[in-house]
């Protein structure tokens, strides 16, 4: 089963405050000028948007827990123990791509070329934002959609995060269309647009969505590790 999915900007209901944790502040306490150039931000931003994603459905998927690998079909991946433990009771597995399209990195990188810094990293954030806000309403109606037929859903994983290596995303896209979605993959495994996200998704009776849990990861890049890690807030009359 393969299914393709839209979304607009004004679908994914992006706030000032979620801007500010991502950032690293407390919701509220950003100082100026962030919050007026993150209003600004947020405005232009729906102007600068492609958002598309597209889920694979596969079946029958096999975890082998011993070796910490998942197998479907002739395509064996080696995600580690971090997520092979989340998806272990997986019978059949959905890869994912979301991208927030070219334009706003593209304006993030002119903005920043051109000296104002701030600004650039700011539609940086919301592209950043963008595409993982599409992604939970992806995983909302994967959930849905699997729970008609009495199925339950993992969280998602992606490879570059949980210790499983971003060079194992040459496998994923193996198993998807060309150019799925408009996304296309570097030697390097790197996606373009920058601004995408890709990954799997257990399904099975027995799963359940657990949340995640940062202790067990050392990645200081992962979207939800950053959120868990918020840096001492900045008073605004500091």
């Amino acid at each position: 089963m393969i299914t393709k999915l839209r979304y607009s900007f004004e679908e994914l209901s992006l706030s000032l405050h979620e801007i500010e944790e991502y950032m690293g502040f407390e919701k509220g306490l950003s100082p100026d000028p962030f919050p007026e150039l993150i209003k600004a931000g947020l405005l232009k931003a729906s102007f600068l948007c492609n958002i598309s994603g597209g889920i694979k459905v596969l079946s029958p998927a096999f975890v082998d827990k011993t070796n910490n690998q998942i197998r479907m079909g002739n395509t064996t991946f080696s995600p580690g123990k971090i997520v092979t433990a989340r998806l272990f009771h997986a019978n059949s597995a959905a890869l994912f791509v979301c991208t927030a399209g070219n334009q706003i990195s593209e304006h993030s990188k002119k903005i920043s070329t051109e000296g104002d810094a701030l600004t650039g990293y700011i539609f940086d954030t919301i592209g950043s934002l963008i595409v993982e806000k599409a992604v939970d309403k992806m995983q909302e109606w994967l959930k849905n959609k699997m729970a008609i037929h009495g199925l339950n859903i993992s969280d998602r994983f992606s490879p570059g995060y949980c210790n499983w290596d971003v060079s194992e995303q040459q496998k994923l896209f193996s198993l998807l269309p060309p150019r799925f979605c408009g996304i296309t993959l570097s030697s390097s495994s790197l996606m373009n647009p920058i601004k995408s996200v890709s990954g799997i998704i257990g399904i099975g009776p027995e799963l359940k969505q657990k949340g995640y849990q940062c202790n067990w990861c050392d990645d200081l890049n992962c979207f939800y590790g950053k959120i868990k890690r918020q840096k001492k807030p900045l008073k605004k009359s500091e």
